[in-house]
């Protein structure tokens, strides 16, 4: 197969400052959890506001850990929508979904549907974290379960002792002297030999 034939992932990838935004969720059962459950492992002082007709007893429980997460047990309505910044629907009702989807669009609102991806405007990355180290794993929605065995593969060859070597390249970078590129070129001088064995040390 030629490279012209092969499926390409065309998504920008980004690392939010998700503490910074404010968050809307939608839907209080388990899809609803599951992704509060994303957030907060990633961002844990995110500003979350959570509706639902509905909260299961375990969202309750996480969402009562912490002070920046309002819960609204009520149906939804627009005016929801109020001073968000980014909207995640969890709920399992595919109209509702649609329509809080036209209104996030309308009103230039980036906006994740779980399960749905042709309706996101962003996915939930697969992450592997080390420390300091955050790596996002995309399949461009296509699967899943194959982003989770990559994850677990990272996990299991990465060691933890990545965060004593990221510290310590830290340091290495805030005493180095002179411009831009020649930081560049004294950090890749550094490490070069990391990917090769063989290399002599």
């Amino acid at each position: 197969m030629s490279d012209k034939n092969i499926s390409r992932n065309t998504l920008f990838p980004v690392f939010l400052k998700l503490e910074t935004l404010s968050l809307l969720i939608v839907g209080g059962r388990y899809i609803g959890l599951e992704k509060l459950e994303a957030v907060l492992a990633n961002s844990p002082a995110t500003k979350i506001k959570i509706v639902a007709a509905e909260f299961n007893e375990e969202l309750r429980e996480v969402a009562n850990q912490y002070d920046t997460i309002t819960l609204e047990e009520k149906t939804f309505e627009e005016s929801d929508l109020d001073g968000m910044e980014l909207v995640i629907l969890g709920t399992n009702d595919n109209d509702l979904n649609a329509e809080i989807k036209k209104m996030t669009k309308a009103r230039g609102l980036l906006c994740n549907v779980a399960d749905k991806p042709d309706l996101c405007d962003f996915y939930l990355s697969s992450v592997v974290q080390k420390g300091d180290l955050k790596i996002a794993i995309s399949t461009n929605g296509k699967s899943p379960t194959v982003a989770k065995r990559i994850k677990e593969f990272l996990n299991e060859e990465i060691p933890n002792s990545i965060q004593e070597v990221l510290e310590n390249m830290g340091a290495i970078r805030d005493k180095l002297k002179g411009d831009f590129e020649y930081k560049v070129k004294s950090l890749n001088e550094v490490t070069k030999d990391w990917m090769n064995p063989g290399a002599k040390k």
